[in-house]
């Protein structure tokens, strides 16, 4: 997505420890009109999948799965990271160690939510060496649904994340691939 990369370029900030920071227009500080097209372009490369549920991990990917759920005119689950009382009943449950936070996660989604009869599309905002994705997909696996695809806003190829799923058999779709970036720089170049 052409759009995409260039605002990585001209918004996007590299940092050491292959950080690539666009909170300025998709995790922090949003932008909507952009984010519309985002889930305008995940549904036209998933329109044929059956998709009828949007899953992500809270709190990042909510924003862009809302837009992708806009475009399905389907529901937005979202794997939550703590247990509240509003969830109520049995849950689905995975770890998940966070590449960002450098923490583990419980994760978890009502089981009430996700269940045989569902084709999900995980999306999410990164995608770095795959922690988060393998474990909503084990949540999707472990209710019955049925995984129609991943869409990922920005892959980091360099950390093979991506290249692993795929090989699995994985539809994942990546609006753009980072192939390098350089903290002093603040180069970025992308996968073609």
């Amino acid at each position: 997505m052409e759009l995409l990369k260039k605002k990585i370029r001209e918004e996007g900030e590299v940092y050491e420890g292959n950080i690539l920071k666009v909170d300025c227009f998709l995790n922090h500080q949003i932008d909507i009109p952009f984010l519309k097209e985002v889930g305008r372009e995940f549904h036209r490369l998933f329109k044929d999948c059956g998709v009828n549920k949007i899953l992500t991990i809270e709190a990042s990917g909510i924003a862009i799965a809302s837009m992708v759920a806009e475009e399905f005119d389907c529901p937005l689950l979202f794997a939550k990271k703590t247990k509240t009382k509003n969830i109520a009943g049995d849950v689905y449950t995975t770890a998940v160690e966070s590449y960002t936070h450098g923490t583990t996660y419980t994760v978890m989604v009502s089981k009430r939510f996700l269940g045989k009869g569902d084709k999900v599309l995980i999306v999410d905002d990164f995608l770095a060496i795959g922690n988060a994705l393998n474990g909503l997909i084990t949540l999707v696996n472990d209710s019955g649904a049925e995984l129609a695809g991943c869409g990922i806003v920005i892959e980091k190829g360099f950390q093979g994340g991506g290249d692993r799923l795929r090989a699995k058999g994985v539809n994942l779709q990546s609006l753009a691939i980072v192939e390098k970036m350089n903290h002093e720089t603040g180069e970025i170049s992308f996968r073609e």
